[in-house]
């Protein structure tokens, strides 16, 4: 309070890769700044899977070993703590009492309390100065690794159900084994998670990723069963990827919040969730334009995938509402011979639907870099605007 914000109003459009002059450079390097604290987690996550049945643990391993991916999900979490331990939590919201009126009925929540940790720390509210190496900080980073198991575990069972050759360049697990190890692997991983959940002892933490969970699975689910007319709705695409991609990533930013002192319902704890929200959006429209412009050997995964899986993602939505002849195509996931091979011409002859696509990531990831910009500045918040940029500015 007090000290200007330096970054207020600040538009991704200004930056360089968006149509702007500046340097995102100048920012914080949301990777750099986390990585020497992810580093012994990525040793024990190993630790952590690893278990008495050892083609389990072989499967689960292989997964971690073989994503030497960006550890996403994990390095959010990292900078949302950090950012989250420079906001004062709100008076009176996250007094922990037995009586708590105020939460009562929250989105169908009824626990007793705020929600917030009761912070066992030195003057008892979480601060920059404090917060690393602290309990809350350990338990925030455990909630890391538990978004990625949850993350990994999802891919694993996906792959099952897509009948995925690869995954980021790495050989599926059930290519390697079968898909009945598989999906017990993934199974395990939950398992797992859930133990580790559980050990945060927040009650409400452990509702929002249970929720999470179920966000999860439900995806899945419509991805499989969409009555052909909601296949051509850009609303069902949205709430697909929602479910599928940004619920994990916005419960996470939740409970992250909450994990540091902040209450539920706090100014705080709602930008997180938005933040996550509108960025895990963001990153699910970028992956399905990459679908289309990336090769195979860049992205990891082979081009056209969703295609190949009779999904319709934004760019082709756009292209079948320029293109009505596309539509029929759409509905019946592209079964028929010559398809997708038509539904590709369309879209590359479209002059709008790759443009609006990326607009609609433009505009999520905007929306996710104002969520931010309501948290007191620090480099770690400043390095989520960063990585926002990335999210819809990378090529893989």
């Amino acid at each position: 309070v007090g000290i200007p914000d330096n970054l207020e109003g600040l538009k991704l459009t200004n930056y360089k890769g968006l149509g702007g002059k500046e340097k995102i450079e100048k920012l914080p390097d949301p990777f750099k700044m986390v990585e020497k604290e992810l580093q012994p987690f990525a040793d024990s996550i190993t630790e952590l899977v690893s278990t008495d049945q050892p083609v389990l643990s072989m499967a689960a391993k292989h997964f971690f070993e073989k994503r030497h991916g960006k550890r996403f999900r994990p390095t959010i979490v990292q900078l949302m703590a950090k950012a989250v331990a420079a906001a004062t939590p709100e008076d009176g919201a996250d007094q922990i009492t037995t009586d708590h009126a105020a939460t009562q009925g929250i989105e169908g929540i009824e626990w007793e309390w705020s929600g917030g940790s009761d912070v066992q720390i030195e003057g008892g509210v979480v601060t920059p100065g404090n917060h690393k190496g602290s309990e809350v900080w350990r338990k925030q980073a455990q909630l890391g690794q538990i978004v990625e198991m949850i993350h990994v575990a999802s891919l694993i069972h996906d792959d099952v159900l897509d009948e995925a050759d690869t995954r980021r360049g790495g050989e599926a697990v059930h290519k390697l084994y079968s898909n009945k190890v598989a999906v017990l692997a993934g199974d395990y991983l939950l398992a797992r998670a859930s133990v580790l959940l559980a050990r945060l002892e927040n009650t409400a933490v452990v509702q929002i990723m249970a929720t999470a969970l179920e966000s999860l699975v439900a995806g899945e689910i419509m991805q499989l069963k969409s009555p052909p007319k909601a296949l051509l709705e850009m609303e069902s695409y949205l709430r697909k990827s929602y479910y599928k991609t940004a619920s994990l990533i916005c419960y996470a930013c939740r409970s992250t919040a909450l994990l540091g002192g902040h209450a539920y319902g706090s100014t705080v704890a709602t930008a997180c969730e938005e933040f996550g929200f509108h960025l895990g959006l963001a990153y699910q429209i970028q992956d399905d334009i990459l679908d289309f412009t990336a090769a195979a050997s860049v992205l990891g995964k082979p081009a056209l995938a969703d295609m190949d899986l009779g999904l319709s993602t934004a760019p082709i939505l756009y292209a079948a509402q320029e293109y009505p002849h596309l539509r029929p195509m759409v509905m019946r996931r592209f079964k028929e011979k010559g398809d997708k091979q038509s539904a590709l011409e369309a879209l590359y002859k479209s002059d709008t639907a790759m443009d609006k696509a990326t607009n609609l990531a433009k505009y999520h990831a905007q929306k996710a870099v104002d969520a931010l910009l309501r948290l007191p500045q620090s480099d770690s918040r400043d390095a989520l605007i960063r990585l926002t940029h990335l999210v819809i500015t990378r090529k893989k």
